[in-house]
């Protein structure tokens, strides 16, 4: 996947089972093993299926087949949850606030509940 914006957004499901990948770091998992890190009412196999299906098409997972077995696959992402962020807020950057990040930036500030620390913790970082 590229670093331009030609990458497909995430439906709030797929963004969750995403983060479970991505909780993973990394490691390949069954679509049994991801059932099983939903709480309790868990969606179903091919619910989990369908949606791996779909982050494939997208360029977002790959799957390999497990080592001595025939039906069993293991998934993986194609990108770090830090470069998808990345992506996601430059094309937010530059889509809804015209490429400004002070636009951005000030968006937060005054529609988020930050506390004194964070913004302290944020100027630190700015002063970096």
């Amino acid at each position: 996947m590229t670093e331009n914006h030609s990458m497909k957004p995430l439906t709030r499901a797929e963004s969750e089972l995403m983060n479970r990948l991505w909780d993973r770091s990394g490691q390949g998992v069954t679509i049994n093993q991801l059932v099983e890190l939903y709480a309790e009412p868990r969606p179903a196999r091919t619910t989990i299926a369908t949606l791996l299906k779909i982050l494939e098409a997208k360029g977002y997972v790959e799957h390999r087949r497990v080592d001595g077995t025939g039906r069993t696959f293991v998934f993986s992402p194609l990108l770090t949850r830090e470069r998808y962020v990345t992506c996601v807020l430059r094309d937010v950057k530059d889509t809804i606030f015209g490429s400004s990040v002070k636009k951005m930036l000030s968006f937060f500030v005054q529609n988020e509940d930050i506390s004194d620390e964070e913004l302290c913790e944020i100027l630190e970082l700015i002063a970096q």
